[in-house]
């Protein structure tokens, strides 16, 4: 049995009764949407070509429309559409009652296999903690498009007994939650993004006091990872009450702390834009011809592989809190843990004139990693060079100008954590994504094994690690050219 990042055995979980019989409701419902699917070809094999062929004709189309501009861009995407139109029109004119049923048998496969895949046990260092004395809870009311006072968190808080703190503009988050705690606050906790979730974290695991992250940002990827509820985020205010505390990693790169992830290069430049925070995916698709297109500018990125020796250059690297099973280039995925104690480093490498479309297609299906310019593996530390005075940066969602050499490094069990009792981290397929990963995970829950990907179990005595001690001693490191108190 494999051991922790703190030394000890994980705690072997097996699946439930319940989850089993869910794992094979999840493998036998893609079977008969397959007999359903192969029934169809035999009674009528030239409409299933058609749709095939029309379908790759709109996929085409709609690459050719992602890395060019101008007249190309709008050819390609009425192609793209008009396609895609007409493979619907021919699928439809067969049988309806057929097609139905397929995308009901997908559907259901998908819902078992979520209840098959359960809820990974919490660390048996996971502790119930009575209520916070004096919790505070910091606000930005502009994050998640106003979700602050869509779900009156204001009054919510008061009504727990915890004192909010609106943020108005200009203020620096990091000195008031360090004030906040000099005050007497016994437990802080953030309503906002990622970022600034983050600079609340670092105050918290400086001063060794619980967080509480409420996910009132727009995508909110560390408190997916802890469990919580996004769409009901209110009920992430029941951490400051009767809870569950738990210590989980951080990770730090030129002194400043992330709870996600780092990245540089073509990702990192799509968040440097104005328009990025208010429309996300506009921005990336209006930015890819310039970042992947025909002559398209590649940062100046030198660093280490996993052997040690120095890589080949990469349109992204991408460095994150506790490796994820990345959806895509955005960095938008699982992470199994948040307690393993190490970086996680993929970087990708493209070549334009021929990998640009299978780098679309795979980032579209959630399958980034079967890319072959993708790489990945697993570091404590990591260091990126470049021959510019300064990088771009996306941390935790923002943008920043670091000078180089970039140090990143874990931080491990640097943060106590406190989470409604409710909450349970969902489990992940591990390894590459794919219909044969999720099998094998369904095969491994129908058969009654351990959950592999069930979070180690810790004595619960250490400190966060001797080079977090060290840290937490020194002043807080800033990018002059950044606004780190400035929430997300």
């Amino acid at each position: 049995m494999s051991t922790s990042a703190h030394g000890t055995d994980p705690v072997a979980t097996r699946p439930s009764a319940g989850r089993r019989l869910a794992a094979a409701g999840a493998l036998a419902a893609p079977l008969v949407a397959v007999v359903l699917v192969v029934a169809s070809l035999l009674r009528d094999p030239g409409r299933m070509v058609l749709v095939v062929l029309l379908t790759a004709g709109a996929v085409m189309a709609a690459w050719t429309a992602l890395v060019h501009r101008g007249a190309w861009r709008v050819v390609a995407g009425v192609v793209a559409v008009a396609a895609l139109a007409v493979a619907v029109l021919v699928l439809l004119s067969g049988s309806v009652l057929r097609l139905f049923a397929v995308i009901l048998l997908v559907m259901v496969s998908a819902a078992a296999a979520r209840v098959a895949l359960g809820q990974a046990a919490l660390p048996s260092t996971a502790r119930p903690v009575g209520p916070a004395s004096r919790g505070v809870l910091f606000m930005n009311p502009r994050s998640g498009g106003g979700k602050v006072g869509r779900f009156a968190l204001v009054d919510e808080a008061r009504r727990r007994g915890i004192t909010p703190v609106l943020l108005q503009p200009g203020e620096d988050l990091w000195e008031l939650a360090d004030a906040a705690v000099a005050d007497g606050a016994d437990v802080i906790g953030m309503a906002g993004g990622d970022g600034s979730q983050a600079l609340v974290a670092d105050v918290a695991r400086r001063h060794d006091v619980p967080f509480v992250c409420v996910p009132a940002g727009t995508r909110n990827h560390f408190a997916l990872d802890l469990g919580l509820d996004r769409e009901n985020v209110a009920v992430a205010l029941d951490a400051f009450g009767a809870a569950v505390e738990r210590r989980v990693d951080l990770a730090e790169v030129a002194g400043r702390i992330f709870v996600n992830n780092a990245s540089i290069g073509a990702y990192a430049s799509i968040v440097q834009s104005d328009e990025y925070r208010d429309a996300k995916l506009a921005t990336v698709v209006d930015q890819f011809p310039d970042l992947f297109g025909p002559g398209g500018r590649r940062v100046a990125l030198s660093f280490d592989g996993a052997d040690g020796t120095t890589a080949a250059p990469a349109d992204v690297v991408l460095v994150s809190n506790d490796p994820y099973h990345l959806d895509g280039l955005a960095g938008f995925g699982r992470r199994a843990r948040l307690d393993a104690g190490t970086l996680g480093v993929v970087t990708v490498t493209v070549d334009r004139a021929r990998d640009v479309p299978a780098l679309l297609a795979l980032e579209a299906t959630g399958r980034v990693s079967r890319f072959p310019g993708y790489r990945e593996w697993t570091a404590r530390e990591f260091s990126v060079r470049s021959g510019r005075p300064t990088i771009d940066v996306g941390v935790d969602g923002e943008a920043l100008r670091l000078e180089p050499p970039l140090h990143f490094r874990s931080l491990p069990g640097a943060l106590r954590v406190r989470t409604p009792v409710t909450a349970s981290p969902a489990m992940v397929v591990t390894g590459r994504r794919g219909p044969a990963d999720a099998a094998t995970a369904l095969l491994r829950v129908l058969s009654g094994r351990p959950d592999p990907t069930a979070p180690a179990a810790t004595d619960g005595r250490s400190s966060p690690g001797g080079d977090v001690a060290a840290l937490g001693g020194r002043d807080r490191e800033r990018d002059p050219g950044s606004e780190p108190g400035r929430p997300s």
